[in-house]
C-alpha cells in the first residue's frame, strides 16, 4: 500500500496539483491588485466653501465620483454653496470613489400647506407654525363661522391646501366675524336659478330649496316665487328658498296666489285684537313736608263755665255780705259727675 503511494507517478501528479493551485492563488491576488488599484491612493481635494460647481469640476480632474445632496438652509452662507464634504479632505481613497457634497440650497426647503379651512382661528394658527409657515394678515369679514378660516392667501392669491411653499412662508388668512343682522333679501324674481344662488351666496344667505315646475333642476330656469320676501329683513345666513319654471312669472299667477296663501299672511284676514281701555290710576297726592315749630311752654288756664241767666227774684237783697251776687266756680269737665274746682297752675 506505501508502495504505490510513493510511486513516481503519484508523486508527479501531486507535485502538478500544488503548482497549478499556487498559480491560481497569485493569478487571483494579482487581479485584484489590478482592479482595486492597490497601493494606488487619491487624495480628498478640499473643496469647502467652494461652489457646486467649482467642487465638482475638482472632483472630475481628480478621478473621483461625486454626489450632491442639499443641506439645511442657512441664510448666513452663499446659495450652492459646499458646507460638508465626506470622507472630509485629506482623507485617501481609491480612484473613483464616490464623495458626498452637501449644499446649501437656494431657499429654504418647501413644505405642504395643511389643511386649516372651516378651522376654528386658534387651531389653525398652530398648525400652521408646527410645519414652519408664519401667518401674516388676519382678515375678518361676515360669515356666519365665526372665528373660523374661510380663505388662506398667499402673496394676494388664494392659497390652496397641500400646496408647496418655501419654508417660514408668510400666510394671511381670512376669518369668519360673525353674520350681520338686520339685512334686506334680495329680490331673486325674474332671474335665473344661476344668478339666483350667486346673489344669494354674495348677500351672505344660504340657498335652501330649490323646487322647479317640472322637477328637473335646470339652472336655466326663471324664478317666480321667493320665500323670504324680497325687501323683508332677515339676519345673514338664513336659508332663502326659490321656486323656478320655464315660464315667466306673470304666466305662473295661480301657482303664485296658491304659494301666497301658505306663505303669506294677509292682516286682513286677521281678526282684530279688541281694544281694552286702561282704567284710571290713582296717584297718591306728594306728601306735604311741613316745618316743625320750636316747642313752647304751654299754660294750662282753666276753663270758666258761662253763668247761667237767672231771673232776679222780686225779694229784697240782704244786707251785708249777702248783698253780692253769688257765681259758680268753674270747673273741668274730667269727671261729669263732679265739677272740680278751679286750680291755678303756674309754669315756671
Amino acid at each position: 500500500m506505501l508502495k504505490s503511494l510513493f510511486h513516481w507517478k503519484v508523486l508527479v501528479n501531486i507535485i502538478l496539483a500544488a503548482v497549478v493551485f499556487t498559480g491560481l492563488v497569485w493569478l487571483t491576488f494579482r487581479w485584484l491588485e489590478l482592479h482595486t488599484n492597490h497601493g494606488k491612493e487619491i487624495a480628498v481635494p478640499n473643496v469647502m466653501n467652494r461652489s457646486v460647481h467649482d467642487a465638482i469640476k475638482i472632483l472630475d480632474d481628480s478621478g473621483l465620483d461625486y454626489e450632491v445632496d442639499s443641506f439645511k438652509y442657512d441664510p448666513k452662507y452663499r446659495p450652492f454653496q459646499v458646507l460638508q464634504i465626506y470622507p472630509s479632505p485629506g482623507s485617501r481613497v481609491k480612484d473613483g470613489r464616490t464623495i458626498i457634497l452637501k449644499v446649501n440650497p437656494r431657499t429654504y426647503a418647501q413644505v405642504s400647506v395643511p389643511d386649516v379651512l372651516d378651522r376654528y382661528k386658534g387651531l389653525a394658527f398652530r398648525q400652521l407654525e408646527q410645519v414652519g409657515l408664519k401667518v401674516g394678515d388676519t382678515i375678518y369679514e361676515p360669515s356666519i363661522q365665526r372665528d373660523a378660516v374661510l380663505r388662506m392667501l398667499y402673496n394676494g392669491t388664494v392659497l390652496k391646501p397641500e400646496t408647496l411653499l418655501p419654508r417660514f412662508s408668510t400666510i394671511d388668512l381670512v376669518i369668519g366675524a360673525g353674520p350681520k343682522r338686520n339685512i334686506t333679501v334680495p329680490n331673486l324674481v325674474g332671474l335665473t336659478v344661476q344668478e339666483a344662488k350667486a346673489i344669494i351666496k354674495q348677500n351672505l344667505f344660504e340657498v335652501g330649496l330649490v323646487e322647479s315646475e317640472d322637477g328637473k333642476q335646470d339652472e336655466s330656469d326663471i324664478v317666480y316665487y321667493q320665500d323670504p320676501a324680497p325687501f323683508d329683513v332677515r339676519d345673514q345666513g338664513m336659508q332663502i328658498d326659490i321656486w323656478s319654471s320655464k315660464k315667466t312669472p306673470a304666466e305662473m299667477g295661480r301657482k303664485i296666489s296658491e304659494l301666497n296663501a301658505i306663505y303669506r299672511i294677509k292682516l286682513q284676514d286677521v281678526e282684530p285684537l279688541p281694544e281694552f281701555v286702561d282704567p284710571p290710576v290713582y296717584r297718591e297726592p306728594a306728601p306735604r313736608t311741613v316745618e316743625p315749630r320750636p316747642e313752647t311752654p304751654t299754660r294750662e288756664t282753666p276753663k270758666a263755665e258761662t253763668p247761667k241767666a237767672e231771673t232776679p227774684k222780686s225779694e229784697t237783697p240782704k244786707s251785708g255780705a249777702d248783698s253780692k251776687p253769688k257765681t259758680t266756680a268753674p270747673a273741668t269737665p274730667a269727671k261729669p259727675a263732679e265739677k272740680p274746682k278751679a286750680k291755678k297752675v303756674i309754669v315756671e
